[in-house]
């Protein structure tokens, strides 16, 4: 059936591009920040262990808001390794790192979100399309206060 939502069907296109990107990158931190969560270690192993898991369970409720805006615009959400791989900014970390090197791997991760949320603005607003756009705010409020937490540890 067709969509008349008021937004055009490029438009849309569009949105569900950059959307694409934020969802590839939001599951891509959550798995580097799941695979720290499990294998910190060290004299901070507790409060990291513990702020790691607060992170990963917020991100990983946010991955279906965001699929399902994408959905709500008509398209499929990317799903697959292979989709999130080509759609991420974030690279992968091999290994185990030290941990205070997963905390500046993590806010890398999440400045790569943030800027990656910034992108899709552009559209959304010439769109109108306000769900996104504050969809979008909400994510830049958690990724920047997160980043924000993070790079207080490395001080």
């Amino acid at each position: 059936m067709k969509i008349d939502i008021g937004i055009s069907e490029p438009e849309r296109e569009q949105i569900v591009e950059g959307l694409s990107r934020l969802l590839a990158d939001t599951y891509t931190l959550y798995l580097k920040t799941h695979n720290f969560h499990w294998n910190v270690t060290g004299p901070m192993f507790n409060t990291l262990h513990l702020m790691f898991m607060a992170q990963y369970t917020e991100m990983w409720t946010s991955v279906d808001l965001v699929a399902e805006r994408i959905r709500s615009l008509g398209a499929p959400a990317p799903g697959n390794y292979a989709d999130f791989a080509r759609l991420t900014s974030i690279p992968d970390s091999p290994g185990v790192p030290a941990a205070m090197e997963m905390v500046k791997l993590l806010v890398e991760g999440h400045e790569a979100v943030i800027r990656t949320a910034r992108s899709v603005f552009p559209v959304v607003d010439k769109a109108g399309d306000e769900a996104s756009a504050d969809l979008l705010t909400q994510r830049l409020q958690v990724h920047e206060k997160t980043a924000w937490m993070l790079r207080s540890l490395l001080e």
